[in-house]
């Protein structure tokens, strides 16, 4: 059997090594992915595998990855044209294409409830640490710099600010000294970048000290060679990755959202420092890039949840505002903001 390699086509974009097929058949036989760009590695090393399977046989991949609030609203504005297979960060994301009538109500009421990947929040830092940040209290420092993703397009931003938030509450802080604490945290943001992506990119290049991101973020960024090292803090926050199947999709596309939740799908993502959704074995894999390869995922002390908030209608209510709301992240940020 025949596996395709896939590759890169444009900054956004990735594809499977093309059979001979053509027509309607090769169209039947190619999965368009639309998706937040954190999970892009994972999908890759996904589709190496699943092409190696009878459903995946010459199985060809197209996809643009990019902010997800942003791809969640491209789908919705053109109406799911050319979108099998939809990836984001949260589930507010997924719930638009519900409300738009793209994909089923029912898509989250699986085993996975929707779920398709997993992480945890954590803070990267220069490499060796030079600040000797230990957890999120140390970014209310005045030598602290921070890049972090803006909520008003990334997902991976709001996982970043509950976080954040949900830290200070489980030292006993009141609702008025959580907020303070947020708002000096945002006071040392040097960077809000429209993706988690893009943050880390602007990492990479000297932007700031510290980049808030998931963990496989920092461990695929240590995999490409990055000299950056990265802290998981003794509370943290569940990061939690919806993907659905459009309902106009092709037929294959159901075949790849039933491999990713698979132990093979997952052992792919895992080896990209993505945590599984499942019970899979992965003793004895050794995930490069994770501070211990050999115990990549080591248990979080102290986990927090979106459900512990109230799932996502509630925090989205109190927190994420849209079409020019001003919630709680919003008033805080113009506050922390303000000269």
């Amino acid at each position: 059997m025949k596996a395709a390699a896939l590759v890169m086509t444009g900054a956004l974009a990735l594809s499977a090594c093309a059979s001979a097929d053509g027509g309607s058949d090769a169209k039947d036989k190619t999965i368009n992915i639309v998706g937040f760009a954190v999970p892009e590695a994972g999908n890759k090393a996904a589709a190496v595998e699943f092409n190696k399977t009878d459903a995946g046989k010459d199985v060809k991949f197209s996809g643009a990855y990019g902010p997800s609030g942003d791809q969640s609203r491209k789908v919705v504005d053109t109406k799911g044209k050319d979108t099998d297979y939809v990836v984001f960060s949260l589930e507010p994301d997924m719930t638009r294409l519900v409300d738009a009538g793209l994909v089923e109500e029912s898509w989250n009421q699986g085993a996975n409830k929707g779920i398709v990947s997993s992480s945890v929040a954590v803070i990267a830092t220069e490499k060796g640490n030079p600040l000797g940040i230990k957890d999120w209290s140390d970014l209310t420092r005045p030598d602290v710099k921070i890049v972090t993703p803006d909520p008003a397009s990334s997902g991976s931003a709001k996982w970043n600010v509950l976080a954040l938030y949900t830290y200070a509450k489980s030292t006993g802080a009141t609702e008025a000294q959580a907020d303070a604490f947020l708002k000096k945290v945002f006071a040392n943001v040097s960077t809000w970048a429209a993706s988690g992506r893009e943050a880390t990119e602007s990492f990479k290049k000297g932007v700031g000290n510290v980049l808030l991101t998931y963990e496989n973020e920092a461990i695929l960024a240590k995999q490409n060679g990055e000299d950056l090292d990265y802290v998981v803090p003794d509370h943290t926050f569940k990061i939690e990755n919806p993907g659905a199947v459009l309902k106009d999709s092709v037929p294959v596309a159901k075949d790849w959202l039933d491999f990713i939740l698979s132990d093979e799908g997952q052992l792919a993502f895992v080896s990209k420092g993505f945590r599984p959704i499942s019970d899979v074995d992965i003793s004895g894999v050794k995930v490069e890039g994770a501070n211990d390869p050999s115990n990549p995922f080591p248990p979080v002390k102290d986990l927090s949840t979106a459900a512990d908030l109230g799932g996502w209608s509630a925090i989205n209510k109190e927190w994420f505002g849209k079409d020019g709301q001003k919630l709680r992240f919003d008033k805080l940020y113009a506050e922390a903001t303000k000269k």
